[in-house]
């Protein structure tokens, strides 16, 4: 009974073996290899049927106890590529496929293809902007006699010994606004006798102050800051598509809003929108995003088109 229940241990634990790899066009630049999208894979000895997505990947289940080494004939269809069957075996390696498009054995049609020149993307981000709209003033005294000993009455010098007064300022740059750059000194009087006691100004903000000591005669202190205003503005960016064969391939960053191609089809120079369905007239366009939340586009020509 003990050895019967060890033999059985290898059939229970073993996991369900499963196929993963990649579809791409088939060329003989493999720059134009580009990723498939949509193609069902099925096989013989598959559980189901799977689908790579936007990079070409797939990944397909076996059944139970199908064994390394054993022969299988994998199916890939797509409607714009001409099916193909594959026979290998099973085993722990990569799948790497490439599919013919239906358009390099299609009949030429009988108008001139259009033709597709000077494509151009362009894009709006948000950017964040500041206006100098002026500068802020404001002086203010301390009031004080020198030479009066403090005798224990605050406030007085940092040494203790002379009786000092203290006063503040604050300014407040409004609704929206920020200040830059604010500084705040001794302008007049027995400045080397004061010092500045509370900084609350120089990381700025909406609002600042500055409070100050002196310890001899009235001395008058510049409190002086720049008003910026911060604001979001929209910029324009245009980019160009790296084009092999009949596809094009850009990148934009995941803030990237109201994207549209530009291109002359046939001499004319045309904006096509690209909304949420990635949809052109001249071309079948997927997207996918990357880690980093950048987006990968890639269109490919439909028939009756080409690049010039």
């Amino acid at each position: 009974m003990i050895v019967g229940a060890l033999l059985l241990v290898p059939w229970r634990t073993r996991l369900p073996v499963s196929l993963r790899g990649a579809v791409t066009v088939r060329d003989t630049d493999s720059r134009k290899e580009q990723p498939i999208a949509d193609v069902e894979v099925t096989g013989d000895l598959a559980t189901g049927s799977a689908k790579s997505d936007s990079t070409g990947f797939f990944a397909l289940q076996l059944r139970k106890f199908v064994q390394r080494g054993q022969p299988l004939v994998l199916h890939f269809r797509q409607p714009h590529y001409l099916p193909l069957d594959v026979s290998d075996f099973v085993g722990d390696k990569l799948y790497v496929v490439h599919m013919l498009p239906l358009s390099s054995v299609t009949p030429s049609p009988i108008r001139p293809a259009v033709k597709v020149a000077n494509v151009r993307v362009r894009y709006s981000g948000r950017a964040m902007t500041e206006v100098n709209i002026g500068s802020a003033v404001k002086t203010f005294q301390i009031e004080n006699k020198g030479n009066v000993p403090c005798q224990g009455q605050r406030p007085c010098s940092p040494d203790g010994k002379w009786r000092a007064a203290s006063g503040s300022a604050s300014l407040d740059a409004g609704t929206g606004n920020e200040f830059r750059s604010a500084r705040a000194s001794c302008i007049a009087g027995p400045c080397p006798f004061t010092r500045i006691d509370s900084d609350q100004f120089s990381r700025g903000g909406q609002t600042i102050m500055v409070s100050a000591r002196n310890w001899s005669d009235t001395a008058t202190f510049l409190l002086e800051a720049e008003v910026i205003k911060p604001m979001v503005s929209q910029i324009v960016h245009e980019s160009y598509p790296v084009i092999f064969g009949e596809g094009l391939n850009f990148t934009l960053p995941s803030t990237a809003e109201g994207i549209s191609i530009e291109a002359e089809l046939d001499g004319q120079m045309i904006v096509f929108p690209l909304g949420p369905a990635l949809f052109l007239s001249w071309a079948s366009c997927n997207a996918r995003v990357n880690p980093d939340q950048t987006k990968v586009y890639r269109c490919d020509l439909k028939p009756g088109y080409r690049f010039q």
